[in-house]
């Protein structure tokens, strides 16, 4: 097994965050890990990108110019990432800030998940990135939601514990928008 994938967006949209989680969740299977964050000067609206690989085999380098998947929480991460992903892959969308005109290469499924709007029904928008990861996750299969669960109080600082449920089901109804589809 061999998996690729960039997350991006912008600085506050908790993609580094799901990258970490993502790792942690991988090396909770077995998998080698490596996770390799990139963010602007700004911490909050700057742009922010990470690229995770998970691996059963030695991993060479972090970094991927055409991975097997991509979450794009924006429109301008989807324009420069998208066209990236390699046939057979998945590119998750976020229709809340990505025009319906933005699509992926062929041979690449393309989720569309309206990622703000699920994470408000919710009853919080912070949360809008774990409803991404819940969909690539369902989409990829990269690992199962039960590492994911495991990994949360590893990654979450302890003060936000208390949100460990919220992030649950957000990863869940990301996971529905894909299995409902």
């Amino acid at each position: 097994m061999y998996h690729d994938l960039i997350m991006a967006g912008f600085g506050g949209q908790g993609i580094l965050m799901i990258g970490n989680l993502l790792a942690v969740a991988g090396i909770r299977q077995g998998y080698r890990a490596t996770f390799f964050p990139s963010y602007g000067v700004e911490m909050r609206g700057g742009t922010a990108n990470c690229t995770v690989t998970l691996s059963d085999r030695e991993i060479g380098s972090p970094v991927t110019s055409r991975p097997l998947g991509v979450i794009a929480m924006n429109e301008p991460s989807a324009t420069k990432f998208g066209p990236r992903v390699r046939e057979g892959g998945v590119l998750v969308i976020n229709a809340s800030l990505i025009s319906a005109d933005v699509t992926g290469p062929a041979g690449v499924r393309v989720v569309r998940v309206p990622c703000n709007e699920l994470a408000q029904e919710l009853g919080d928008t912070r949360v809008a990135s774990m409803v991404a990861l819940g969909a690539y996750v369902a989409a990829s299969g990269v690992v199962e939601v039960a590492s994911i669960e495991a990994a949360l109080p590893e990654v979450l600082p302890q003060r936000a514990h208390k949100l460990i449920p919220l992030n649950l089901q957000a990863v869940a109804a990301g996971g529905r928008q894909v299995t409902d589809a």
